[in-house]
This record gives C-alpha cells, sequence and structure tokens, in this order.
C-alpha cells in the first residue's frame, strides 16, 4: 500500500464501528418502540372500561340530584342532609375523573404507565361514587318504605293505646276495691306504676295525634311513632305490675302467717336455753333477741293492713333470733368443754408445782430469784382455777400454771448446776 494511503483500514474500521452502533441504537428505539405500543394496546381495555365507569358514574349523579330534590319536597332539607352531602363528594370525585379522561383524550402522547395510572384512578373513583350514592338512596328507599308502613302502624297503636286506657281505668278500680282492706303504704308501689302508666298513656297520645296530624298534611311521621311505642310499652309493664299485687298481698299474707309460727317456735326454744344457760352474756343477747321477736308478734296486728311490713319484721326478727341462739350454743358447748377440762388441767398444774418446788429445795441457795418468781406466780394462777367461777378463766388459769411451774423447774435445774 502506498505510503500515503496507510489511514485508509483506520477508516475503515472506524466507519464499520460507527455503522455498527447506529444499527444497535435505531435496533434499540425499534425495541422499545414496539414494547410501548404493545403497553398501550393491552390497556387499551382498561381505558374503555373506565370510560363506560364514568358513564354510570355521570348517571349516578343526575339521578342522585333528582331523588334529592324529591327526598326535600317530602322530608324536608334536615332529613336528607346526608345524602346531600354523599352527593357533594361525589360530584368532587367526578371531576377529579374527567380531568384525567380530559388527559387521556388530549392529543399529546402519553406513556403507557400514565394511562394505566390514570385510567386505574378513573375506575377507582367512579367506584366511590356508584357506591356511595347507591348507600345514599337506599337509605331513602328505607324512610319511604318506613312512611308507607305509618299508615298501617298508626291505627294499630291506636287500638293498643285505646285497650291500655281501659286497663288503666280497671286497674285504678283494683287500687279503690283494694284500699279498703290494706294499708296505703302496701299500696304505695301499685299506686306509683299507676301514676307512671298514666303519665306514659298521656305522652304516647300525644305523638300518635301529632303524627296523624303530619300525615293528614303530607308530612313525614315515622320518627313520631317510635316513642310513642315505647312510653305504650311501659305502661304495659305498670299495669301488669299492678295487675298483679293482689296475688303478691295474698302471697304476703300467707308468707307472714308460716313466719309467725316458725318465729313462735324459735321464742320458746330460745327461752328454754335462756333459762339454762350458764353465760350470762349469752344469755342477756338471748334476752334481747327473744325481746324483740316477742314484741313484733305482739304487733302484728298493728300491720294487719300491711301484710309485706309483717311479713319482713317478722322473718327479720327470726334471723336475728337464730342468730343468737346459735352465738349462745357456741357459748355454752365452750363452757361445758371447759368445765370438763378443768380438773385434768388442774390436776396436771398441781403435778408441774410439786416437780417445780422439789426442784427448788435441791438447789437450796444457788437457786435464783427468777425460778422463785415462776413458782409464785404458778401457786397464784393455781388458786385462781380453783376459785375462778367461770370454767373457760379458770381453765385459762390452770394452764398458766402449769406453764409458769415449768419454767420456774427448768430454771431451778439450770441455776442449781
Amino acid at each position: 500500500m502506498p505510503d500515503g494511503l496507510w489511514w485508509l483500514p483506520s477508516l475503515l474500521v472506524f466507519g464499520a464501528a460507527v455503522a455498527a452502533f447506529i444499527g444497535g441504537v435505531v435496533a434499540l428505539r425499534r425495541g422499545g418502540a414496539r414494547r410501548e405500543r404493545a403497553a398501550l394496546a393491552a390497556g387499551a381495555a382498561v381505558e374503555v372500561r373506565a370510560k363506560g365507569l364514568i358513564v354510570q358514574a355521570d348517571n349516578a349523579v343526575r339521578d342522585a340530584e333528582r331523588e334529592l330534590a324529591f327526598a326535600e319536597a317530602q322530608f324536608g332539607a334536615d332529613d336528607v342532609a346526608s345524602m346531600r352531602a354523599a352527593l357533594e363528594r361525589a360530584r368532587g370525585w367526578m371531576r377529579e375523573a374527567f380531568i384525567l379522561q380530559q388527559r387521556l383524550d388530549d392529543a399529546d402522547a402519553d406513556t403507557a404507565a400514565e394511562r394505566r395510572t390514570w385510567s386505574a384512578r378513573i375506575e377507582g373513583l367512579c367506584t366511590s361514587v356508584i357506591g356511595a350514592l347507591d348507600d345514599a338512596q337506599s337509605s331513602i328507599a328505607s324512610r319511604r318504605r318506613s312512611e308507607r308502613g305509618v299508615y298501617a302502624e298508626l291505627p294499630a297503636l291506636r287500638q293498643q293505646a285505646e285497650r291500655l286506657g281501659r286497663r288503666r281505668v280497671e286497674a285504678e278500680a283494683v287500687l279503690g276495691r283494694l284500699a279498703t282492706r290494706f294499708a296505703p303504704s302496701a299500696l304505695a308501689e301499685p299506686h306509683a306504676a299507676l301514676v307512671r302508666a298514666e303519665a306514659a298513656l298521656a305522652t304516647a297520645a300525644g305523638a300518635l295525634d301529632e303524627a296523624g296530624a303530619h300525615l293528614d298534611r303530607g308530612e313525614p311521621a315515622a320518627d313520631r311513632l317510635g316513642p310513642a311505642s315505647d312510653d305504650l310499652e311501659r305502661a304495659v309493664r305498670d299495669l301488669d305490675d299492678i295487675e298483679q299485687v293482689e296475688l303478691r298481698l295474698a302471697a304476703a299474707q300467707a308468707d307472714a302467717a308460716a313466719e309467725a309460727t316458725a318465729l313462735d317456735a324459735e321464742l320458746v326454744a330460745a327461752r328454754r336455753e335462756r333459762d339454762a344457760h350458764d353465760d350470762p352474756d349469752a344469755a342477756s343477747s338471748l334476752g334481747s333477741a327473744i325481746g324483740d321477736g316477742s314484741a313484733a308478734m305482739a304487733g302484728r296486728s298493728a300491720l294487719a293492713g300491711d301484710p309485706f311490713a309483717d311479713r319482713d319484721r317478722l322473718r327479720a326478727c327470726r334471723d336475728r333470733l337464730e342468730v343468737t341462739r346459735a352465738a349462745a350454743r357456741n357459748a355454752q358447748g365452750r363452757l361445758d368443754g371447759a368445765r370438763g377440762a378443768l380438773g385434768g388441767a388442774i390436776a396436771i398444774a398441781e403435778s408441774q408445782l410439786r416437780v417445780a418446788r422439789a426442784a427448788i429445795d435441791r438447789g437450796g441457795h444457788a437457786v435464783g430469784a427468777d425460778a422463785r418468781t415462776r413458782l409464785a406466780e404458778a401457786e397464784r394462777q393455781l388458786v385462781i382455777a380453783h376459785q375462778e367461777p367461770d370454767p373457760v378463766a379458770a381453765l385459762d388459769a390452770a394452764r398458766r400454771a402449769t406453764s409458769r411451774a415449768s419454767d420456774a423447774e427448768g430454771l431451778a435445774l439450770y441455776r442449781g448446776r
């Protein structure tokens, strides 16, 4: 190759590399374009679905606007405030959905990823619009069904109120008849129930009249029937209680008679136990309980008009007497037990005293004051045990004598070594 053409091979190599690079770039661009076109084609179905949802949601908003106008005319603006709020939210969502759809419809090229994001957002917004408006309209439809039911429920409640009014008159007559046989205290609760029933019936009648007036004017009335129904239920409960009072009075009379019989038997047994009791405190407690029970039995005539009070007083006296008798029996048991154990305890104390004296005598002058003091205390406690009339206290003294004598013996042996 001539010397002047030495650069020709390098130029050829460089040209081939440039051509290869350009070809690669072109191929990459063509591949990216193909992938983007494929992604756009795949997202086309999503965009079509989003457009269909926009139509559905927009129609739902228009229908809700008409429904809101009808509902306001029927129920008033305050009663449809929740539907109005739902419609306002739906309008805001639709404004955003239309803006996104406009971006999709613009001539400017958008990436497949952007279009997928916008379409998904449109779907979500439209779904929220349709769901919120469906809920709001379902609530209004339920309210309309309730209002239609008022025309059947109102007469039924009025009939119930009339029946309860007649029952109230009968209950008042029953209480008037019972007042000739029983004291006012026995009928205080039924009279209070009658007052409550009268108030509930009056309130219910007012609510039912108001509901009827609203229906006559073509206005909503369902919200008046709920409180009226509740008042009628309260009146039913109070009238039921009044109608059962005669049975409760008869049961209280029978219970009072049974309590009187049982208390009388308790009093006989308690008097016998009191007279035979060795413990003065227990005997005094028994005497007090017997006095209360006897007073309750003697005063029954004063409570003849109130069998509830008579029964409760007798029951309280009987309960107290039973408790007092049980305590007295326990005290007597302690006395009997102490009396039975006293002889043995004194014998043990005397024996231990003899042992202690012998120990001190053997120790002589070496035995100190501690042992001699314990022995003197033991002898004193033994004298108490012999002289104490209370067997429980005597038993305690005998046991203390044994303990002190044992201490004296131990000290004498220790000091005497």
